[in-house]
């Protein structure tokens, strides 16, 4: 093929150094205390990659609208100061009383953020634009990294009446700055989308290294769930050769599933719904059906080791 392999390389530029010190004029962190949770602890996967436009947000609403479809309690997170997965799900800006902006300040309880959805089971900590200046408010805290985490750690310890989470899906933004930082330290792991196209693999290595900086001096338990392929056009030999080389490059750690191209994925946000709300016929519904069923298994994979 022409056009060559597409190769990882980190010839592009090079990722933030993630040590004790995020902002190197910063002072150090400290390490939250572990606190005793009561209730079980959900499952925390940070949906991730720096490149914009990979479907971070359609990914996080619409595997979160699929988990809850086969019987999980789900919660989204919103980190992404355009609250885009917010608005995807018919969240009001009027009705965000409380967004994930006063939570990692400390103002509000990750509870008190929670909004229902038209889902059953599915649930959102909505964003705004106040989350784009967090990084200046909290720059010099010495418990910055963690702020999430912390939130994270009350989460299933409410009143008897309240939901159990199983699962929390992180939507973070298209950047490795602190927001992206606090969803890692807190994530059991990184599910990553990747577009099929020609750039896909451009940033791949350095959001590994990334991830790999994080679990070295912030969160030690920290993998790389898996790597899911969006925006699959099977008429496009370069999408064919994408696919061929994120496989041979990352191995088992690219889902089976692939996420197409669809019409109705696009449309579905503008109408403030999941696809699988929208049309759950269309082919990207049962793309994030497969998708949920086989996280589910690799779940169980990771519990049995």
């Amino acid at each position: 093929m022409e056009t060559g392999r597409l190769e990882m390389t980190d010839t592009q530029s090079s990722a933030p150094e993630v040590t004790a010190d995020v902002a190197p004029e910063v002072v150090p962190f400290d390490r939250p205390a572990l606190l005793a949770e009561p209730g079980p602890r959900p499952r925390i996967l940070a949906i991730a990659n720096q490149k914009g436009g990979v479907g971070k947000t359609t990914t996080a609403i619409n595997l979160g609208t699929a988990l809850a479809a086969i019987g999980e309690q789900v919660l989204i997170v919103d980190l992404d100061p355009q609250g885009n997965a917010s608005t995807g799900l018919g969240i009001d800006r009027r009705s965000r009383r409380h967004s994930t902006y006063d939570v990692l300040i400390g103002e509000a309880s990750l509870r008190d953020a929670v909004l229902p959805t038209a889902v059953p089971r599915l649930f959102i900590a909505p964003s705004t634009l106040d989350l784009s200046g967090l990084e200046l408010q909290i720059g010099q805290a010495r418990d910055r990294a963690f702020r999430l985490r912390s939130a994270f750690a009350p989460l299933n310890a409410g009143r008897p009446d309240a939901v159990d989470f199983t699962y929390v899906l992180v939507d973070c933004p298209p950047s490795l700055n602190l927001l992206t930082v606090n969803a890692m330290a807190s994530a059991n792991a990184i599910l990553v989308p990747l577009q099929c196209e020609f750039f896909a693999l451009e940033g791949l290595s350095q959001l590994i290294r990334t991830v790999e900086q994080v679990k070295e001096t912030l969160n030690p338990s920290l993998i790389i769930h898996g790597i899911v392929l969006t925006m699959y056009d099977a008429r496009n030999n370069l999408a064919n050769q994408v696919v061929a080389d994120v496989r041979e490059f990352m191995g088992r750690k690219v889902y089976d599933t692939i996420i197409p191209r669809n019409v109705r994925v696009s449309e579905a946000p503008s109408y403030g719904k999941p696809v699988l709300v929208y049309d759950l016929k269309c082919v990207g519904s049962e793309a994030y059906l497969r998708l949920a069923t086989e996280i589910i298994q690799r779940e169980k994979e990771l519990r049995a080791v």
